[in-house]
């Protein structure tokens, strides 16, 4: 399965991160991905598309199994339409975009599956990953009772050297 995640359409809705610059919604929404993809999506590979340049100072790589691709030139949506159409696996859009929804939707029924972008959220528990799914439980985000607090105080150790 290829997991194609709308970068800035998670980061932008998440209550955890929307606030932040649009810098540090990348760091932190990589950060999720890096360490939790498999528990929170499911196996396979995941690349997270965001809108614009990488303005990364210095050309940062981003050290992540997940790919991160910026759209240059593009939207984000056109080119993950693209990888999408070129992929040789079965797709997932992470994304709670209509039309980038249907859009791909037209590609044929079966070829994608789409998961809202509630999936990646810390608050996700309780909410439905699929259209028609039920709701999902704490064990499958792979979060432990008071993870989300722990979580908290961890990136606030970890990014008031950042400031």
């Amino acid at each position: 399965m290829l997991y194609l995640i709308d970068g800035y359409n998670v980061t932008k809705a998440d209550p955890a991160t929307r606030a932040l610059s649009l810098e540090e919604q990348r760091e932190a929404l990589i950060a999720r991905v890096r360490a939790r993809s498999p528990r929170l999506l499911g196996p396979g590979r995941t690349v997270i598309v965001f809108d614009g340049e990488d303005t990364h100072a210095g050309g940062h790589t981003y050290a992540t199994p997940a790919g991160v691709r910026f759209s240059r030139g593009e939207s984000a949506d056109d080119l993950i339409v693209r990888l999408a159409e070129n992929a040789e696996e079965p797709v997932c859009l992470v994304s709670a975009d209509a039309g980038l929804v249907r859009r791909l939707g037209a590609k044929g029924p079966g070829r994608i599956e789409v998961r809202d972008r509630a999936v990646l959220f810390e608050a996700a528990k309780g909410r439905s990953t699929r259209s028609g799914a039920g709701g999902i439980d704490r064990d499958s985000l792979g979060v432990p009772p008071g993870g989300n607090s722990i979580t908290r105080e961890l990136a606030d150790i970890w990014l008031q050297d950042e400031e």
